[in-house]
């Protein structure tokens, strides 16, 4: 007999639910306002003026101009366009610095740009998933075109020196991108305090739906578009715009500003509790990811002896995601956690466990209850590093976003 009980949804980084204040707000625009905002007509200039206010909400909370916003379709577009768009303007630049523990939506388009013959450099970091900005230093060449490295690594949470790093770019004369998907909605993303050319933005990360995004483009940033077609956004990102997309996306922002500094302390109070409640009753449970500076709602740790995606078997009532990745043969650790020095055995014992509004205290306790009792039933069983694969919906190969 199966459970249909929704579980307990701890997988916040790979994914929020819609906001109930965001639906409202998309609602119109998917019915009556459903103009083109390019028409000239009254529903055109009501789409068009839809778009630009939620342009305002997203500029807002990362404190730049309205017309430095670009809207795409999510995060991975935004970062190609950024990365690719750099590197496109950037005449005889051809280096790209970036981190060994980027998300694929950065990492992939690196690798594209060095098979097209730019050199890449990939810095190491420390076991606590940071990367010390002076490694950056020796890395920063004459013709680096660009720095691209990641707010906040989504696996671990672990906060990564932007600012620093945007610093030692500029007196190379090279650009600063940051892939900011699970930052923003959770710490202060402001771009003049993180001294970027570029951010990057992904609307499902912060209660938004899915499909729609941003990039944040300094005044004066030389960038060519990847998409050929009409003057859309000004001419940065042709298609006709997803009005109601952008506007939950606007209204999401405008959520985010409002209730950030609230919703950090009590998500940092409740991750700080499951971890208590986890480590008091599992021994030798590894905290993965700097003890202080990451995200205020993510916990990754790993447990001794069992895999993670057999231990989430065990407690089918949490939604969760390891960071392996499933396949034929069995599971690979996750890359991230191997960047960071952790051991195949340890890191495939790796389980991220990621807040968000809707957590309450009550989850926090039953999770812990949950996973401490799958935990023991894995370790009692012996199986729990054995080669069976992942084969749950709610074990997710390579920690999604």
């Amino acid at each position: 007999m199966t459970d249909d009980r929704d579980p307990i949804y701890l997988d916040h980084n790979a994914t929020t639910p819609l906001h109930p204040q965001v639906l409202e707000a998309m609602l119109p625009y998917l019915q009556q306002h459903f103009g083109n905002p390019s028409s000239s007509h009254p529903l055109g200039r009501r789409a068009h003026a839809a778009v630009e206010r939620a342009r305002e909400q997203v500029a807002a909370l990362l404190g730049s101009e309205p017309d430095e916003i670009f809207f795409t379709s999510g995060g991975t577009e935004a970062n190609n366009l950024a990365i690719r768009g750099a590197l496109a303007a950037a005449g005889g630049r051809r280096g790209v610095v970036t981190s060994a523990v980027e998300h694929p939506a950065t990492a992939r388009p690196c690798d594209l740009l060095e098979e097209r013959g730019c050199a890449v450099t990939r810095l190491p970091v420390e076991a606590s998933g940071q990367l010390p900005p002076a490694a950056a230093g020796p890395a920063l060449r004459d013709d680096t075109a660009l720095v691209t490295v990641m707010l906040a690594q989504n696996e671990t949470g672990t906060l990564l020196p932007v600012a620093a790093l945007a610093k030692l770019a500029h007196q190379r004369g090279a650009l600063m991108h940051t892939d900011a998907a699970q930052a923003v909605g959770k710490i202060p993303t402001r771009v003049d305090e993180l001294e970027v050319d570029l951010l990057s933005v992904a609307g499902h990360k912060l209660y938004a739906p899915k499909g729609v995004g941003a990039l944040y483009v300094r005044r004066g940033t030389p960038l060519r578009p990847l998409l050929l077609g009409a003057g859309h956004e000004r001419g940065l990102r042709p298609g006709t715009e997803n009005v109601a997309a952008i506007v939950g996306l606007g209204q999401a922002c405008a959520l985010a500003q409002r209730d950030l500094e609230a919703e950090a302390a009590r998500q940092r109070a409740l991750r700080d509790a499951l971890w208590a409640a986890l480590s008091a009753g599992v021994a030798g449970l590894r905290l993965n990811g700097h003890p202080e500076q990451r995200l205020p709602n993510t916990l990754n740790v790993s447990f001794p002896g069992v895999r993670g995606s057999a231990l989430l078997e065990a407690a089918p009532g949490i939604a969760a995601s390891t960071g392996s990745a499933c396949h034929a043969g069995g599971e690979t650790p996750s890359p991230v956690l191997i960047a960071m020095g952790l051991d195949a055995a340890t890191a495939l014992g790796a389980v991220r466990l990621s807040l968000g509004r809707s957590t309450t205290d009550a989850q926090v306790a039953a999770a812990a209850q949950a996973l401490v009792r799958g935990y023991r039933l894995q370790a009692a069983a012996g199986d729990g590093l054995g080669p069976t694969c992942c084969s749950s919906a709610r074990v997710r190969g390579s920690a999604p976003g």
